[in-house]
């Protein structure tokens, strides 16, 4: 397992809650548990398997399809002016919403990064813009150099995988969850990710925070 994986199972021992029968769509077998060890390999063999799903993308293809989620975001986000949104810096082939973002700002929005102040502790949002000075972060990510740190008004986590019940599959780390447990207003919280992570369920855990909504690159009517 990995270093994130490991964390997972030494801050979370409880039993799974969810433990229903999958349906046909590729993930086919009810997954036979007999507690959170057993959850946490199984969503690290489907986090590798999806990530190198969308790796195995074009940039082209990535790039269409940061369109389209740019696209839904706009829909379900509304106007942007005078809103916070936070956003992410694009990491192992998820959705690219940095030109998405310009557009945010230019129509009165704020746009923030979630930055790693210390492994086991909630996330941190800066306030960015394109030309700000930037740092590299946990896992090499580039982050805003400088404070302060904001309270967003919108929250859009990258998906690795997602549900029907809108919980999110992440990196293992725990830091969406953690945070949006900790904020002290809640933000609209939209997942997006690929039309093909979703799965029948993540196994959610007492500790997993179900999105508000999910926006993929789904064609429409397709």
């Amino acid at each position: 397992m990995s270093d994130k994986d490991d964390e997972e199972l030494s801050q979370y021992a409880s039993p799974p809650c969810f433990m229903h029968e999958l349906g046909p769509d590729g993930v086919n077998a009810v997954l036979k548990t007999d507690g959170w060890a057993d959850v946490a390999r199984w969503r690290k063999a489907e986090r590798q398997r999806l990530i190198d799903t969308r790796l195995a993308l074009s940039a082209q293809e990535r790039e269409s399809r940061s369109q389209r989620i740019g696209d839904g975001l706009d829909r379900a986000i509304g106007e942007p002016g005078g809103r916070t949104v936070s956003i992410y810096w694009p990491f192992r082939g998820e959705h690219d919403l940095r030109k998405w973002a310009a557009g945010v700002i230019a129509r009165g929005g704020r746009i923030a990064l979630p930055v790693v102040i210390q492994k086991g502790h909630p996330l941190e949002f800066r306030h960015w813009a394109p030309g700000d000075p930037m740092e590299r972060g946990v896992w090499n990510i580039l982050v805003p150099a400088r404070g302060p740190a904001v309270l967003p008004d919108v929250v859009i986590a990258p998906l690795v995988g997602y549900d029907d019940q809108h919980y999110r599959l992440g990196y293992g780390g725990g830091f969406f969850d953690r945070t949006l447990a900790s904020m002290p207003r809640k933000p609209q919280v939209i997942g997006i990710g690929y039309a093909e992570s979703r799965l029948t369920t993540i196994y959610p855990q007492p500790h997993d925070i179900p999105m508000d909504q999910i926006v993929t690159d789904e064609v429409a009517g397709s």
